[in-house]
């Protein structure tokens, strides 16, 4: 029988069929060696977490105060808080604080007991607002906030600006960086290997924590003193966390 040889082919008649084989057999052992190396490059790898922490001094106070008025009847107590509460909110205004907002508005029954019955004796308002103001100026605030009509000061935390914050962030993130790289460097030092290449870079965490609050007072109290209220501001950590996987 006679095969039929393809035209301009360079094979001999019959040859083709065997030399296909062998071509294949080539192919497969050449990827085989790739796939091989893919899977050695996954699984040689280190992860190492770092951690960057910046100090930078607060500038700034978080106030939050409000007014709190009694009374016999819902309509009275609201209408005096309401009064109270945009002198509060218009003497804020007129010292340029930051961030002005209300947060929290309540009126509740008071009530009393005698032998064991219930009974509403009055009604209670409290408005609250919080703010912003530079640290140096947040004593003498507070003091005018209550003649203005504050009845009490819920609480102070100190912050530092937002400019501030964000380039520390970005230097903790550094440092983070810094830190994984040092600690797989010290690994790899130890176990006689040598680092490759970074194959994975994840951001964890690169936030300034929420400060604490501070200070919670009557306004009666800081109203009969005629020095004015002390306000000390202190320091401010902005953490950042960065994992890394290093192959060797």
């Amino acid at each position: 029988m006679t095969r039929a040889v393809l035209p301009g082919s360079q094979f001999p008649n019959g040859n083709l069929w065997k030399i296909l084989p062998l071509a294949m057999i080539l192919c497969v052992t050449f990827t085989l060696p790739t796939l091989a190396q893919e899977k050695e490059k996954l699984w040689r790898t280190l992860s190492v977490s770092g951690r960057g922490v910046e100090t930078i001094p607060t500038t700034l106070a978080q106030v939050s105060l409000g007014v709190e008025i009694q009374g016999k009847t819902a309509q009275e107590v609201q209408q005096e808080a309401a009064r109270r509460s945009s002198a509060v909110v218009a003497f804020l205004k007129s010292q340029n604080v930051e961030k002005l907002q209300t947060t929290g508005i309540r009126l509740n029954p008071v009530y009393s007991y005698t032998n064991n019955v219930q009974k509403i004796t009055g009604y209670a308002a409290n408005n609250i607002v919080s703010f912003r103001i530079t640290t140096e100026k947040a004593g003498t605030l507070l003091d005018d906030a209550v003649k203005a009509g504050a009845t009490e000061i819920n609480g102070i935390s100190f912050v530092a600006n937002d400019e501030a914050i964000a380039a520390a962030q970005k230097q903790a993130l550094k440092e983070a960086t810094q830190d994984a790289q040092q600690q797989a460097d010290a690994v790899f030092s130890a176990l006689g290997f040598k680092s490759k290449e970074v194959v994975s870079i994840q951001v964890n965490n690169a936030s300034a924590p929420p400060p604490p609050m501070f200070l919670r007072a009557e306004a009666s109290k800081l109203a009969n003193t005629d020095a004015s209220t002390p306000i000390v501001g202190g320091e401010q950590q902005v953490e950042a966390s960065v994992t890394l996987q290093i192959s060797y």
